[in-house]
């Protein structure tokens, strides 16, 4: 599966769909959490993936990978992880967030090309 990108004019209204999804509870934060939702499966499997800009070449082959194998569609942001936590209201840097709705997950569609 391609992964998608994110113009810079829409970014900042995805980073507020994002803050959405986390005040309703239905993201997954980090890599690992989203590997293992990924492989548990059920009503908190990722539906969409948004991937910080620095994350490492390591971590972004895990996430490629990860979710070309489970058929989850994958966002690189534009930022950076410090900024991704700033918006979803966390404290340290974030790898990756992942949407586990259906509807959060089309409402954040509309800012991805």
């Amino acid at each position: 599966m391609s992964e998608l990108k994110v113009e810079l004019e829409n970014e900042k209204k995805l980073l507020g769909a994002l803050g959405l999804c986390a005040r309703a509870r239905k993201l997954v934060f980090g890599v690992p959490m989203i590997c293992e939702a990924m492989k548990s499966g059920g009503k908190n499997a990722p539906l969409m993936i948004f991937e910080a800009a620095d994350t490492s070449e390591n971590t972004h082959k895990r996430i490629a990978d990860r979710s070309a194998y489970y058929n989850v569609r994958t966002v690189r942001l534009n930022c950076d992880g410090a900024t991704l936590a700033l918006a979803l209201g966390k404290t340290s840097s974030l790898g990756a967030v992942a949407i586990t709705d259906e509807q959060m997950c089309r409402m954040a569609e509309k800012y991805v090309n």
